[in-house]
């Protein structure tokens, strides 16, 4: 199997791990975990954004379908949340597979230091051969069961796509993807394949048309393609119970509704990093750190750290520069200004005896940077790290 992506975001559905019925299908569960299994082998990076933790709460508690409250709804997570995630966990496992759950609310990710956590987290998870299995949490964010933030995790599988650089994000549903009119009214509605751009037209054609259990429509779906897409990643609605879909939509196979990215993932993020406007500070290197940025593409080690400047705080960006004060790169820096300070210098064994507490090795790493001289004398204009060229 040739797979055309490299790291993939899978969003799962309620109304396909139910059947639309009232309970998790083993069935459902089992065939996708299989897939991504697959891919996981083949070398392929998987995240899996899964609703269906009220529905599983709804199942152990025998819920009376009645009730619609936002209270019993979080109560219905909170029950059902780990019910999910064990059998995740059980069909993984059982595949040799190992997985860790990240429950993620909206403000996580509007805050950058809790955005710069969650993503050195996930990327943590994916380097060790991990598959992330996120969810909202609906028992400290009320927003998505309130149907107003990220509708049965359509928009929060997008803000993971972009999180992550995903190549590829799946939205994975009951339907075949978005037609020309509601196929459950019209016998005559007709996919559509390719969408080359989200205007009103598409827009309309998405109004109206969700399912019965699930908190999402299609018209969750096109919003959510539209903040990945612009992103500049390929976005694919296709439906769950396709034989094989997951596995073939890697490999490129025209499957569902495909919305092509509008957006340049790495011309957006290097022009922001490389305009500096929003540097908060300034980090000076050695000549030794300045190679291995240069020429090597490593990440800043507090090791070659020789100055700093500016109240920077956790996700800021700074400006990395050497002794001549000509600025090599522009990076997140993970460390505030103050623990630069005391961790300069210093071997990355060290920073917990400096500062009490470590959140990685690295000052800058080099997902998170960009070089305005690229390494080996390679093109012009910055060179765009692991997270860039991904």
């Amino acid at each position: 199997m040739s797979n055309r992506y490299n790291r993939i975001v899978f969003k799962v559905g309620t109304n396909l791990l139910t059947s639309g019925n009232d309970r998790l299908d083993p069935a459902v569960l089992s065939r996708l975990v299989s897939q991504v299994v697959e891919l996981h082998k083949a070398g392929v990076q998987t995240v899996i954004v899964s609703s269906g933790a009220i529905a599983a709460g709804e199942e152990a508690l025998g819920a009376t379908k009645g009730r619609k409250d936002i209270p019993y709804k979080q109560v219905l997570a909170a029950v059902g949340q780990s019910r999910l995630m064990h059998r995740y966990q059980e069909l993984f496992q059982e595949r040799g597979i190992q997985v860790a759950q990240a429950l993620i609310t909206k403000g996580d990710l509007d805050n950058r230091e809790g955005y710069l956590n969650v993503r050195n987290t996930l990327e943590g998870l994916l380097d060790l051969g991990v598959v992330p299995i996120i969810n909202e949490n609906d028992v400290v964010d009320v927003r998505e069961i309130a149907e107003i933030v990220f509708g049965d995790n359509d928009s929060l599988s997008a803000a993971v796509a972009n999180l992550v650089d995903a190549d590829l994000l799946v939205l994975l549903t009951d339907i075949d993807g978005l037609y020309t009119s509601d196929p459950r009214r019209n016998l005559h509605a007709e996919l559509i394949h390719r969408v080359e751009q989200i205007d009103e037209r598409i827009e309309t054609l998405a109004g109206g048309v969700g399912s019965r259990r699930g908190r999402g429509g299609m018209m969750t779906k096109i919003e959510a393609a539209k903040v990945a897409t612009a992103a500049g990643v390929t976005v694919v609605i296709a439906s769950g119970h396709v034989p094989s879909a997951l596995l073939r939509l890697a490999t490129g196979e025209a499957i569902g509704t495909l919305f092509v990215p509008t957006g340049d993932r790495i011309a957006s993020r290097r022009r922001w990093l490389l305009s500096g406007l929003g540097s908060k500070g300034r980090i000076t290197v050695d000549a030794g750190a300045a190679r291995a940025l240069c020429q090597d593409n490593r990440s800043l080690l507090p090791a070659g750290i020789s100055g700093v400047s500016g109240g920077f705080a956790r996700g800021d960006v700074v400006d990395i520069c050497d002794g001549d004060g000509v600025r090599l790169a522009s990076g997140l820096a993970q460390y505030t200004a103050a623990d630069v300070s005391k961790i300069k210098g210093a071997r990355t064994g060290n920073i917990v005896k400096k500062l009490g507490y470590k959140y990685g090795d690295e000052v800058v790493h080099r997902n998170d940077m960009v070089l305005i001289t690229p390494p080996n004398g390679s093109g012009s204009g910055g060179h765009d790290t692991k997270e860039m060229d991904q």
